[in-house]
């Protein structure tokens, strides 16, 4: 329960529950033996059409990334339902609110200020984001805690390419991120579900794991304003919120930083927020999942997978801690 008082009209983050749509599927090349998927023509054409508006960006959209080996080779969701159905509670909490909304944000000039326990502080122009390391295009599934899930080709690179630059010190225990908060350009900082900047943080090491992307697009393209243009983070293994959108300051500090959701309702949201579904919501299961576009209300759902499929990768990061306790 949120301790915040709000208005009568106002949804309490309790009120916001998916709503599932069904699109028609694109057609995808599975490039099965190089573990990659192969977009087709039409189907960036398709992405191009539909970022023109609200998405569109100035200058040039496309990004030249090369395949990564570390994606998955399961069925993309579609273009059109990963930049229309996705939270980004600054431009409302409804799930096509960001889409509809997202066209106020100004995305240049931008700039990302990183500060604190580094040898190095910097403030990194965009361009210069976009040019800091070789981008990569890595195929990510990705798992909301509301029980529905996505599998989206981003673009991006390591954050561990950033912490090189900056040069964290030995007091660098944690790295926290915060969104930009205009309420002249975002409508959703009206409501008081949340309290503003949005803050996520991670642990360093999983910050500098090498699945964690600092992401400048999807679908090999500029990132959407609605998906967090011009730049955010992809933790894969987490719940969908630990991927902060929009950054305009990351911090490497040396207490854990009380992030947003877990302040709001520390008893729902803990500070990990890996996947697992042995551990229950509070009102809800996190067993199973709805893939968006495929899953429908009358089929059965899919289980959800512990570290949303990425244990080979990432358990070695919490040998020995109670993962019921630390959520």
């Amino acid at each position: 329960m949120l301790l915040r008082s709000r208005s009568a009209d106002e949804p309490r983050a309790s009120d916001i529950t998916p709503r599932l749509h069904h699109e028609n599927r694109r057609s995808v090349l599975m490039a099965a033996a190089a573990g990659l998927a192969t977009w087709s023509a039409a189907g960036l054409a398709h992405g191009a059409a539909a970022s023109a508006g609200g998405a569109g960006q100035a200058g040039a959209t496309k990004l030249q990334a090369r395949a990564s080996t570390l994606s998955t080779v399961e069925r993309p969701t579609t273009y059109k339902d990963v930049t229309g159905y996705n939270n980004f509670y600054e431009f409302g909490t409804d799930k096509d609110d960001p889409a509809r909304y997202a066209g106020s944000l100004r995305i240049r000039p931008w700039s990302v200020a990183v500060e604190g326990e580094v040898a190095r502080p910097r403030v990194f122009d965009i361009e210069e984001l976009l040019t800091l390391a070789p981008l990569e295009e890595r195929v990510y599934r990705m798992r909301c805690v509301e029980g529905w899930s996505m599998v989206i080709p981003w673009v991006g690179y390591p954050f561990a390419e950033l912490m090189k630059r900056v040069e964290p010190t030995g007091n660098a225990k944690f790295v926290e991120f915060v969104t930009l908060a205009d309420a002249g350009q975002m409508p959703g900082l009206r409501s008081s579900v949340l309290a503003w900047p949005y803050v996520e943080g991670l642990r360093i090491d999983e910050a500098a794991h090498a699945l964690t992307l600092l992401t400048l697009g999807l679908y090999g393209e500029v990132l959407p304003r609605q998906n967090g243009a011009p730049v955010r983070i992809v933790v894969p293994w987490k719940y969908g919120f630990k991927s902060g959108k929009s950054l305009v300051k990351i911090r490497f500090v040396e207490k854990q930083p009380l992030t947003s959701w877990n302040r709001a309702a520390p008893q729902e949201y803990g500070f990990y927020s890996n996947v697992n579904p042995q551990v229950s919501h509070p009102r809800w299961s996190q067993a199973t999942e709805r893939r968006i576009g495929e899953d429908g209300f009358l089929q059965r759902k899919r289980p959800t997978l512990m570290f949303n499929g990425y244990a080979e990768q990432v358990a070695s990061l919490y040998a020995g801690m109670d993962l019921r306790k630390a959520y």
